[in-house]
């Protein structure tokens, strides 16, 4: 047969419309159908070498995993503790069910609960863990899954975002940790019964029991009512590690009162202990006054409270991480050629601010864009090559943003 008369034996594509055919016994096949049956392949089964891929991974012991969160996250050393106790015992796990031993005893996983105000670094602890883990990891928002069916996200699509983090590789996925964000917004509203059900509140919480205790879910790889046409893919979650995290905005009071005391102060055997301290007291019985469902409560055995940042961790925040806020603005000024630079007085100032807005360090960068706002508008392309940001320069940007609003 002539060189002009050689098609592909698949879709029919002469050679002279085709960039490869390739020979076989029989017949031949061309670099598309050959794309086409790889996307097929991935799709059904996954490759062989990235199911190898996410059993092989180097086991980091919990002082390793503390010494990276050190880097990026100032205090709250008992949750860097609890987590990278959670995430060592996760890999440990794996390590275990692949050692092949039927007679081993089985390993039961620990889903962790963080409590903690707005930013103390609940988000930023998850996110930090992600950049260094060898499994699957995704961070998912609570805000979004109702079981209404017509507005929101079904619980499934948390899953549908670890499916996306391993690749589409089932295998992998089956052995990655979900961060669960905001999961106080998902509290049942009232302990009055309703005829009507609680679609976004007590309902979603009644979706995720299966989803935490460990069972085959049926996943839409692309989130499920945007494409309802797709074939699901089973996912086991029984090796799944969830953390949820939550601001749960109002605990220090059910602490208090479950302690029989104020929430201005308590006192215990002499000891007194204000309401930002409250937190560090928090127990599974305050979730369910709270509004979590026991059924819920009883598939995190670990919980651990973040303290509300004081005036001395959000002073070291602006300056000691290798992300800390001070170093990004002076990147961002850098890039056009300035250098920006602050003085003691200045920050100390920072802190004061958002010591006063009670926001935690998400306080310090809106603070710092109100007295770089100007700065960033008028320097780039003019003559001025540096910037030197001192108390009186920070304190008469925070006067003149407060004129314009007034």
């Amino acid at each position: 047969m002539a060189d002009k008369d050689l098609q592909c034996s698949f879709c029919g594509r002469p050679k002279a419309d085709v960039d490869i055919l390739i020979a076989g016994a029989t017949g031949h096949i061309c670099d598309r159908c050959v794309d086409q049956a790889q996307a097929i392949v991935t799709e059904e089964g996954g490759s062989p070498s990235a199911v190898q891929s996410s059993i092989d991974f180097t086991l980091r012991r919990p002082a390793e995993i503390k010494a990276h969160l050190d880097e990026f996250v100032i205090g709250q050393d008992a949750a860097k503790r609890t987590l990278s106790v959670a995430v060592y015992n996760h890999y440990k796990r794996l390590t275990h069910e692949h050692a092949g031993d039927e007679a081993a005893i089985e390993l039961d996983k620990s889903n962790v609960i963080l409590v903690g105000e707005t930013g103390t670094g609940k988000t930023l602890l998850a996110k930090t863990i992600a950049r260094m883990l060898d499994v699957p990891f995704c961070i998912a928002d609570a805000t979004v899954l109702t079981e209404a069916g017509y507005v929101g996200e079904d619980v499934e699509s948390v899953l549908s975002r670890l499916l996306q983090a391993a690749d589409y590789d089932v295998e992998s996925a089956e052995r990655g940790i979900v961060f669960i964000d905001e999961i106080d917004k998902i509290a049942r509203k009232s302990d009055n019964p309703s005829i009507t059900r609680d679609v976004s509140g007590e309902g979603v919480q009644q979706a995720l029991l299966k989803l935490l205790e460990g069972t085959d879910v049926q996943v839409p790889p692309q989130g499920g009512r945007k494409h309802p046409e797709q074939k699901l893919i089973t996912v086991n979650t029984s090796n799944i590690l969830f953390v949820c995290g939550g601001a749960f905005a109002g605990m220090e009071k059910i602490v208090a009162r479950r302690l029989r005391q104020s929430t201005i102060g308590y006192a215990n055997q002499g000891m007194t202990v204000d309401d930002s301290e409250a937190l560090a007291y928090v127990d599974p019985s305050d979730l369910r006054a709270f509004g979590l469902i026991p059924e819920l409560i009883g598939r995190f055995p670990v919980l651990t409270a973040l303290r509300p940042l004081k005036r001395d961790a959000l002073r070291r925040i602006l300056t000691e991480p290798k992300n800390a806020l001070v170093r990004q603005y002076v990147h961002i000024f850098a890039m056009d050629g300035i250098k920006l630079s602050f003085d003691s007085g200045a920050l100390d100032l920072i802190v004061d601010h958002a010591v006063e807005r009670k926001l935690g360090a998400r306080g310090l960068r809106g603070i710092c864009e109100v007295i770089l706002r100007n700065a960033m508008f008028d320097l780039p392309g003019s003559d001025t090559k540096t910037l030197k940001v001192t108390a009186k320069y920070a304190q008469s940007q925070l006067d003149a943003q407060h004129q314009q609003a007034s």
